[in-house]
């Protein structure tokens, strides 16, 4: 088997050896991890999942890495440690290391205007609705590539409201995965935005945008960028836009309606190469490749003499860059957390409904995916499952787990 350069998935070799250990030499209780893989094993008889698989690391060594369950409902194949996932929204932190590496090259600034890049957005306005109307006003200041990586852009998703703003995403081809990553970022330039940027946290196509500034600078397909600057280095040859046929037996994949719900569940096909590549959700991933990108973050930017990203530059996109004044909307950042460029940030002990430290750096992904990183305990766990509806309770719970098992 042989690697590739392309941004679709051939069959490629294993990951180099990651770094173990038991679990009691990490300050891992087993007892307490066993409670957890027991705990899930408890979810999965319930039928709130198919199958997950959870790595768990400390001190750059893996201590806990198992896989339960089923890696879909309509076979009897086990979940495997490769199996492979739609890993969405886990695709924004890749990227905004591969826009922060552009940063470092001297290619662009935090600080310059998006229109520089993509012209589109040079006459975007703001809608404001007044008296049941929308009414479309000038910008009060551009929107920069920071806002971009802390969604402060003024840009949203379909799915995060129901305003007027909303609507004319939903009513338009912005989902589509058969248009090019120029067309959507045109597509995305042309509706209002939901308020001035800068003023609001609005969880958004942001990063999709991110995705369209590289290829611009670097005049490369996004695929092909990640994978020459963070992807190839790192030697996650499971992780892109699309996987191949020979690999159809290791497909995670969700029910086909939720257990809780019953609404239908419909996640791309990870054999379909898109012609968008999408910065903000479109990858497929494994759990090991997803743990190397995560042990080069924990190493401050570099794995096995590669460097990706500057110590300093990971320690600016570590840090929360909303502050107190910036309106965070949506439920998707907990109390006691902010968001920097391209992760959570956990501002404070306390407030969140759920164990941490501050400085945790995390995300996720809509169809169950979810990583994160603790600095202060040099812990990480990466957590894999497809069970969209299903993603909020496996997050909490997986977080409660692990920190119980920290001595």
């Amino acid at each position: 088997m042989t690697a590739t350069a392309a941004p679709h998935l051939a069959t490629a070799p294993k990951n180099p050896p990651f770094p173990e250990a038991k679990p009691e030499t990490l300050g891992l209780s087993r007892p307490r991890l066993q409670a957890m893989s027991d705990a899930f094993k408890r979810e999965i008889d319930k039928g709130t999942i198919p199958g997950l698989t959870v790595l768990v690391a400390r001190g750059g060594q893996v201590g806990w890495f198992e896989a339960l369950g089923r890696q879909g409902p309509a076979g009897s194949a086990p979940m495997a440690l490769d199996s492979i996932f739609r890993i969405f929204s886990m695709t924004k932190p890749i990227v905004s290391v591969g826009i922060m590496a552009l940063v470092e090259d001297g290619h662009l600034l935090l600080a310059d205007p998006v229109a520089k890049f993509v012209p589109e957005f040079a006459n975007q306005k703001v809608g404001v609705v007044s008296g049941g109307k929308l009414e479309l006003v000038a910008p009060k200041r551009p929107m920069t590539v920071q806002d971009l990586l802390r969604h402060t852009s003024g840009l949203t998703y379909e799915h995060q409201g129901d305003g007027p703003v909303h609507k004319i995403y939903q009513e338009s081809r912005v989902r589509s995965r058969k248009i090019t990553n120029a067309e959507h970022a045109a597509l995305v330039a042309s509706f209002p935005l939901v308020c001035h940027p800068g003023d609001e946290f609005n969880y958004s196509r942001s990063t999709d945008i991110l995705g369209r500034i590289i290829e611009v600078v670097s005049g490369k397909s996004l695929g092909a960028f990640l994978t020459e600057r963070v992807l190839a280095p790192l030697q996650m040859t499971e992780t892109a836009f699309s996987t191949s046929e020979v690999n159809a037996h290791r497909l995670a994949e969700p029910f086909a309606a939720d257990p809780w719900t019953g609404d239908k569940v419909a996640l791309f096909n990870m054999l379909e190469q898109p012609v968008m590549e999408s910065g903000g959700g479109g990858l497929v991933s494994t759990t090991m490749d997803y743990a190397r990108f995560c042990l080069m973050l924990r190493n401050g930017g570099m794995l096995d003499g590669a460097r990706i990203i500057g110590r300093k530059t990971l320690e600016l996109m570590a840090s929360d860059h909303l502050g107190p004044h910036v309106v965070t909307n949506g439920t998707l950042l907990s109390p006691g957390h902010g968001f920097g460029l391209g992760f959570a940030v956990r501002r404070d002990a306390g407030i969140a409904p759920f164990p941490g430290s501050v400085g945790n750096y995390f995300w996720s992904g809509i169809a169950g995916t979810f990583f994160w990183i603790d600095p202060k305990e040099d812990l990480f766990t990466v957590f894999m499952s497809q069970a969209p509806g299903q993603r909020d309770y496996t997050r909490t719970l997986v977080r409660d787990l692990v920190y119980a098992a920290v001595d």
